[in-house]
């Protein structure tokens, strides 16, 4: 069955209420687009527990705060909705920024914020952009209506804000979590990764390093936060094209810093760093997970990366990944 691309709200509404009253659950996957193999996991995952499956590819405004990121911003729609057919999607919801925000550039007048979870880490910053993302995705889920949506961890503070905006609103979605992608190097999948230089790509592998540190730290025993969060510094000051934003161990749940680590397993360890002109981010947990990692290329072409949800994969083999622990 081909896909079916609608570029309006009251026609995604309509085809999804549709696939509902047909008795189907729908998920949904946003995203900004530049699909790679790790957006093809969450497709995969959608595809497996849902009758309908749709896909948002919208670059949101709201969430940029540098004029420079959203312009450079790759934008590959002929060959996304090839992934997406590939992949057996149902709708892809393809809006324009005049369709999300009516009158734009004039300020959205109606903006979501949730407190707590979004204000440290990439909240602190990157001002305004978690408001964004919170808007969007609201919107998004009106659109879409009951059902289940899939979210990559790469972007974990993202989901804990989208995990937050559900329940604090009491919105009929069900969030799906999904572990990250990474390349056969540690890289995580990233939809910003194409602007990276051949010496900048190489030198980004060490925040993966980076994080493999820090948790072997607390294999070991560490129960400081800022011995953690030292070993992971230390790691990314051997590489001069990498300039750290930020490396902490955090709680799991609220992303908050505390001193003393009693539990690893409710540790998330987040690092951010700019790499020539791109910022990148990635995490894991505290204790041995295991990720996904991308080997092959998606639609025919070499793994781009990143998004609205940068995500991960179920099993090996599938679409060319294969299961490895980061570091």
């Amino acid at each position: 069955m081909p896909v079916q691309m609608v570029e309006t709200a009251a026609a995604c509404r309509e085809a999804l209420q549709q696939a509902r009253g047909a008795g189907r659950t729908v998920g949904l996957v946003p995203t900004m687009g530049a699909l790679h193999a790790g957006h093809v996991s969450l497709m995969a995952r959608a595809r497996a527990e849902c009758g309908t499956v749709a896909v948002s590819i919208f670059v949101n405004p709201l969430q940029f705060g540098d004029p420079e990121d959203i312009a450079h911003y790759p934008r590959t729609l002929d060959a996304d909705l090839a992934v997406c057919a590939e992949a057996g999607v149902d709708v892809v919801f393809v809006p324009t920024v005049a369709e999300m925000y009516p009158g734009w550039p004039v300020p959205v007048a109606t903006t979501v914020s949730v407190r707590g979870v979004s204000e440290g880490w990439e909240g602190a910053s990157r001002p305004g952009h978690f408001d964004g993302v919170a808007t969007v995705v609201a919107k998004l889920f009106s659109i879409a209506g009951h059902g289940r949506a899939y979210f990559g961890e790469k972007d974990y503070q993202q989901l804990a804000v989208v995990r937050q905006l559900v329940a604090d609103l009491s919105l009929p979605v069900e969030v799906i979590g999904c572990p990250i992608v990474r390349e056969s190097d540690g890289l995580a999948l990233s939809s910003r990764n194409v602007r990276l230089s051949p010496a900048e790509r190489r030198a980004a592998v060490v925040l993966s390093r980076a994080l493999a540190a820090g948790r072997s730290l607390l294999a070991q025993g560490a129960d400081y936060s800022s011995a953690v969060a030292e070993a992971m510094r230390r790691t990314v000051e051997g590489e001069p094209l990498v300039h750290l934003d930020y490396a902490v161990a955090v709680g799991a749940h609220d992303l908050i810093a505390r001193e003393v680590i009693e539990d690893p397993g409710a540790v998330r360890l987040l690092i951010a760093a700019d790499v020539g002109p791109v910022r990148l981010i990635d995490n894991c947990a505290g204790t041995v997970e295991v990720a996904a990692t991308a080997t092959s290329a998606v639609a025919g072409g070499a793994v781009a990366s990143g998004t609205m949800g940068s995500p991960g994969a179920e099993s090996a083999g599938a679409h060319g990944r294969q299961l490895e622990r980061i570091g």
